[in-house]
């Protein structure tokens, strides 16, 4: 048997490869965007892609099943469950529905409908027959079933979550007819916002989850399970209902990655971003403080580029890229991940060709965590804007501190106030913060009123400042 996950960190995404060594054919499950990684495995092992197969239409990444089902010829399955819903398949597949199944060789793939997460979610049960054709090996459980929780049921909305919460109940009742030994594989591990409370274990046994897992606890009560279900979503990211309509309507084929074969002089560049080019600068936060090209977006390599990418990058615009020319492959892969196709090039020599263009540099302003603790202190107008999660505000948070997440930025800048004197963004370490004081300035904020706390909160803390915590 072959069984192989994998993952892209940058997202907490799990795709799996399953299939017989004898028959030398395997299936694809829930693959990337950037598919190159699934044909160059399988033409390293010398084997052939049969099958392409999908938990769910994906609302956090950027699908790769058309693009991989188009590029080696394989057939690509899609669930049965999604006619009449919100989000339905646009492009041709072949339906599957609970109790369908492929072989390949002595490995058989049966679909479970298993809906909560979204309507149309499948597990897959992994059979190895050459040892058993009674028992599953292993469930490929997408968003159903995570280690330590299952999947959020708001993705269709407010007035969907309850009806979805319930139906997510009914699937978890599907398990106890599994049998203990049963391998959990999910789509996602710790980090996605696809659920709340994953472990960082990337699989886990049924038995066990039947004993840690909170939402599989045997005297759980369908309105028990509902109420602690919809009470701990993450938040909701705006970018997820962008890519459920990019998925369900099947993302451009891509045919390889674009942007790379376009260098762009500085003054080409500087035309273009006036032209309404989104400049994206992807070295880190320290480059980007010491100098970058003024209103670029300042979201690095070094942390989720794909997840913030998602929250900040209009999707309308084209996309100009400054980079270390070794990681620009790796930048132009974050985006397409999250169905960023639009780069049209990159600055040619980086941010040196671009000063010695004589182009005009911005940096982004530091404020040291005694610095700002003494403006606070002085009464100074002054807006300390936190930018962590609601979890990580109640934990402890510098006082009077506006909280806005910092993802939401790139929806609307209007809970930020214009007026309240300059900006003081914080969140743990600063690349979060780095990001968000580019997207104010990028909306119109002066850059001079805009500063990153150097270190974040955990500077901070270090340095013995006092915080607030949430009541209870």
């Amino acid at each position: 048997m072959i069984f192989e996950r994998i993952e892209d960190p940058g997202l907490s995404q799990y795709a799996y490869i399953v299939g017989c060594a004898a028959a030398r054919e395997v299936a694809i499950v829930d693959p990337r965007r950037d598919v190159d990684v699934f044909v160059d495995w399988a033409a390293a092992d010398g084997v052939r892609i049969a099958h392409v197969l999908e938990t769910h239409i994906h609302a956090d990444f950027a699908s790769g099943a058309r693009e991989l089902a188009a590029r080696t010829g394989a057939v690509l399955h899609l669930s049965a469950y999604d006619a009449g819903e919100a989000y339905d398949v646009a492009f041709p597949h072949t339906p599957m529905a609970d109790g369908d199944a492929i072989t390949l060789g002595n490995v058989r793939i049966e679909a479970m409908h298993t809906p909560g997460h979204t309507p149309e979610h499948l597990a897959f049960l992994v059979y190895d027959t050459a040892r058993t054709a009674e028992a599953p090996l292993a469930m490929l459980s997408g968003d159903f079933l995570f280690v330590g929780s299952v999947g959020r049921p708001d993705l269709l909305g407010e007035d969907a979550k309850a009806a979805l919460a319930a139906r997510q109940y009914e699937s978890v009742q599907r398990l106890w007819d599994l049998p203990d030994g049963l391998e959990i594989h999910p789509g996602h591990g710790a980090g996605s916002m696809c659920g709340a409370g994953m472990s960082g274990r990337p699989f886990a046994t049924l038995g066990y989850e039947r004993l840690a897992n909170p939402y599989l606890a045997p005297d759980l009560t369908a309105e028990a399970f509902a109420c602690r279900l919809l009470g701990s979503s993450p938040p909701f990211p705006p970018y997820y209902r962008r890519m459920k309509r990019l998925n369900s309507q099947g993302p451009p084929l891509l045919g390889g990655l674009p942007g790379l074969d376009r260098p762009l002089e500085p003054a080409e560049l500087a035309a273009r971003a006036a032209d309404g080019a989104v400049v994206l600068d992807v070295r880190g936060r320290f480059p980007f403080r010491d100098g970058h090209v003024p209103g670029a977006l300042g979201i690095g390599l070094d942390g989720s580029l794909s997840t913030w990418a998602a929250w900040l990058v209009p999707y309308d615009a084209p996309l100009i890229l400054v980079c270390n020319p070794d990681a620009l492959p790796l930048a132009v892969r974050a985006l397409v991940r999250v169905g960023l196709d639009g780069v049209v090039g990159y600055l040619d020599g980086g941010m040196a060709a671009w000063a010695m263009a004589g182009l005009p540099v911005e940096g982004l302003p530091q404020l040291v965590p005694a610095e700002l603790a003494a403006r606070l202190a002085s009464g100074e107008p002054l807006v300390v804007l936190d930018v962590r999660t609601d979890d990580e505000f109640a934990q402890g948070h510098i006082d009077g501190a506006l909280h806005l997440m910092g993802g939401e930025l790139g929806e609307s800048t209007i809970a930020v106030p214009r007026d309240g004197g300059p900006i003081a963004v914080v969140c743990r370490s600063g690349y979060r913060s780095t990001a968000a004081a580019s997207a104010l300035v990028r909306a119109g904020f002066a850059a001079e009123d805009v500063a990153n706390l150097a270190g974040g909160m955990v500077a901070w803390r270090a340095a013995g400042l006092p915080e607030v915590r949430a009541a209870g």
